[in-house]
């Protein structure tokens, strides 16, 4: 059956699910297979929760005439994702990233929200997967999408953008994450700049922070930018930190008149992000009041850079993804914020590939150069480095160790990969 004839079908019944545990009634439902899972074995039971229609590509899968069979269930659904954005004529912001893309995500998709109807990627819902999914959760009356595009190896990139199809984009930074999938720091850069180079050719506009000069290198030569930045006064929107003691608060300072921004995020890295959304808004013509009202209105979540009072404690949960550089400046952030007793709970970072020892020493190496009440490491990564602080193989194990100890007054940084699930500890 061929794709249009699936996506007069898709109108019909504009919900898809590729999970029959969230399955609702009329929705369709995707069979997905992978290394450990296959949706063909669970057609019958999606007709028994009320699916519509199920597409299949294994023939003992059709079971009844409202099964489809095609040659590959996950290519389908990204065509049929791409036959469905090729309906819009609104600006599709696509963002990518080594840190900080959910967030910054979030913080464009508030500030859009004020005065667009605005859909964006669920949580972090950003893969091959996930990307043609959000596509299609898309009404017909949006006036805005902001997409997100995390990736672990080259030519992904590439691939979301012939479905997704941007026609806005940036890239927050390119650090030292997924090296593994990416093969180093330099992987990483081709494969996030592969963002830039679809816009290109599509003659698109490029958000980009000013600050990394990297950036530039990547992007090349290209007149339809719209930068911010930090330091540069030739940037579009130019912003600082007024403070950070425990919440930051922002100042901008040129190309829009808002003196104070009072987030509720911790950590001064967050700047980039919160000027992203700034820039995006006043592009997007959104007042300097709306961007104020939706930046200080934004609260975290979902373990990222989470401000959690406990007792007599405060917590700063950041356990959603680390890598050797978000954990820097996460460490360097958590040093220069007032306190007496800080505590460090760290766990490994994950898909370092043959880097992870040295990544891991390196880590090591930046605690080293403060002076800390204690420090807890977690996870097979460190068990190499630990030097003279706390280990434990698993967040279990650490959780114990914290459980069976009497903390108070203490400002404690809970950090790491998604793998090493640090937010346990605190359970």
């Amino acid at each position: 059956m061929n794709i249009e004839t699936i996506y007069s079908i898709y109108l019909q019944h504009p919900s898809v699910q590729t999970d029959t545990r969230k399955l609702k009634k009329g929705d369709i439902f995707f069979a997905l297979k992978g290394d450990n899972f296959n949706g063909n074995l669970f057609v019958q039971k999606a007709f028994e929760l009320g699916a519509s229609y199920c597409i299949v590509d294994e023939e003992n899968a059709v079971i009844n005439e409202s099964c489809i069979l095609v040659n590959d269930v996950l290519s389908t659904l990204q065509a049929l994702a791409k036959k469905h954005r090729s309906q819009f004529n609104i600006p599709f912001i696509a963002i990518t990233g080594s840190n900080g893309k959910t967030t910054t995500k979030e913080l464009i998709h508030a500030v859009l929200s004020t005065q667009y109807i605005t859909y964006t990627t669920e949580g972090n819902l950003n893969n091959h997967i996930g990307i043609p999914l959000t596509i299609l959760k898309i009404k017909p009356d949006a006036e805005m999408a902001v997409i997100e595009m995390g990736a672990n190896h080259q030519k992904e990139i590439e691939g979301y953008c012939e479905y997704a199809m941007p026609n806005f984009g940036l890239i927050t930074n390119c650090g030292k994450a997924h090296l593994e999938g990416f093969g180093g720091e330099e992987g990483v850069r081709k494969g996030k700049g592969e963002l830039y180079q679809y816009l290109k050719k599509q003659a698109c506009h490029v958000f980009l922070f000013d600050d990394y000069n990297y950036l530039r290198e990547i992007l090349g030569n290209y007149s339809s930018l719209i930068s911010y930045g930090t330091r540069n006064s030739n940037a579009n929107i130019v912003g600082e930190i007024k403070s950070q003691t425990e919440f930051l608060e922002v100042e901008v300072k040129k190309g829009a008149s808002i003196p104070s921004i009072k987030t509720q995020l911790v950590g001064g890295y967050n700047l980039p992000n919160i000027l992203a959304a700034v820039c995006i808004g006043k592009y997007f013509e959104i007042s300097d009041n709306h961007i104020k009202e939706a930046l200080e209105a934004y609260t975290p979540s979902n373990s990222r850079s989470q401000l959690i009072k406990r007792d007599t404690n405060t917590i700063i949960l950041d356990a959603y993804n680390a890598n050797p550089s978000s954990m820097k400046l996460a460490i360097e952030n958590f040093a220069a914020m007032p306190g007496e007793k800080k505590i460090l709970l760290l766990g490994a970072m994950a898909e370092m590939g043959t880097e992870s020892e040295h990544e891991h020493k390196q880590i090591v190496t930046i605690i080293n150069n403060y002076k800390w009440h204690q420090v807890v490491l977690v996870g097979e990564g460190f068990k190499n480095s630990y030097q003279n602080y706390l280990y434990f193989q698993n967040s279990v194990e650490a959780k114990n160790w914290f459980h069976s100890n009497t903390i108070s007054d203490a400002l404690i940084l809970v950090k790491g990969s998604r793998s090493i699930q640090m937010e346990k500890i605190l359970d």
